[in-house]
């Protein structure tokens, strides 16, 4: 054997016992007692929703799906991705390597990243697996991707290399769209299940949550960077709850086809305007309408930093703190103007 085949399997036995499967679901009874008006949108009327309905039903229970998670906090605290827990409103069993399970509770989310914590409820605990530095991670460094694959295959690993650093993607499933930025790609296979598992380096440390992959390639998987969730995490064990800094301003990012299709002066920046006609751009008394900010405005800058289709305000926010103020360059009729105001 090898001495990297060593390191591998080393590697994996500490990580196991930290990996669990993740299932959410609801009991028929209490269903049936609540009949809230979020659960049966899609079925009225739609044999072929029903029959996909019933299907989930097994053992007093309607299962929603699930997927992987592992801990990161002694006292039992699991990361995971918010489309593996689906809704606030269900209940959560958690099964470790071994096959023991344990029912959990849904401690917060950070839906902007796609990142969820759950807290198992009693007191179980399990090891945590160490957190590495995704600042660090290089082009072509070796992985391990952990997780239940197609909610089948406990303790599946898979490996390969990092395949590309800062990538953005739609990610769309039965019930959720998301739009996610920063991720790492890798070519370790990412199946169905799979998300939420830890993505691990050789130092047997966890880089990044296994989110998605790509269905009509081979080999394309991505990762949420492990440093995303290290401030959640310390919220979460603090607060119990994750917030995060609030601008108020919904946008469109501007390139070049957007400055065409729009017939903007510029190809930066972002413009305030609503994808969604019933909504209004700015919020009101949000941070950004109390700075003056209007409708149809392009944000050039914050803070000095331009802003490009791949540094956006998110992409601001992520370093930024609640109570910072902060300074806006912004194009407004021809004009550029500064605009000051306070993150909430």
């Amino acid at each position: 054997m090898f001495a990297q085949e060593q390191k591998v399997i080393k590697i994996i036995a500490k990580t196991l016992p930290t990996v669990v499967s993740i299932e959410a679901y609801k009991s028929i009874k209490e269903i049936e007692k609540k009949r809230p008006n979020w659960l049966f949108p899609l079925f009225e009327n739609q044999q072929k929703n029903i029959d996909s309905l019933r299907d989930k039903i097994r053992g007093g229970h309607l299962h929603f799906g699930g997927g992987s998670g592992f801990v990161v906090d002694p006292s039992g605290i699991i990361v995971t991705n918010v489309h593996v827990v689906v809704a606030d409103h269900l209940d959560y069993e958690i099964t470790t390597s071994e096959g023991k399970k344990h029912p959990a509770v849904l401690a917060a989310t950070d839906p902007i990243h796609d990142i969820a914590f759950l807290k198992i409820k009693d007191d179980y605990r399990l090891p945590a697996l160490p957190l590495g530095d995704s600042s660090k991670i290089k082009l072509g460094q070796c992985v391990l991707a952990v997780g239940n694959a197609l909610g089948l295959f406990r303790n599946t690993v898979s490996s390969g290399i990092i395949s590309g650093l800062s990538r953005s993607i739609e990610a769309n499933n039965e019930s959720l769209s998301e739009n996610l930025h920063g991720l790492i790609q890798t070519d370790a296979a990412i199946n169905p299940g799979n998300s939420g598992g830890p993505l691990i380096d050789m130092d047997g440390k966890a880089i990044g949550i296994n989110a998605a992959s790509v269905m009509q390639a081979e080999n394309i998987g991505f990762a949420i960077p492990i440093n995303t969730i290290k401030k959640d995490l310390e919220q979460v064990k603090k607060y119990g709850k994750v917030t995060r800094p609030f601008l108020g301003v919904r946008y469109i990012v501007i390139d070049s086809k957007i400055k065409e299709l729009l017939k903007l002066s510029v190809n930066r920046g972002v413009l305030a305007v609503s994808p969604n006609p019933e909504h209004s751009a700015i919020i009101k008394y949000s941070p950004a309408d109390k700075a003056g900010l209007k409708e149809k405005d392009i944000i050039l800058e914050i803070n000095g930093s331009k802003l490009t289709p791949t540094f956006t305000p998110q992409e601001f926010l992520e370093t930024a703190k609640i109570g910072q103020r902060i300074t806006l360059k912004v194009l407004r009729k021809g004009k550029e103007i500064s605009l000051s105001t306070v993150l909430e």
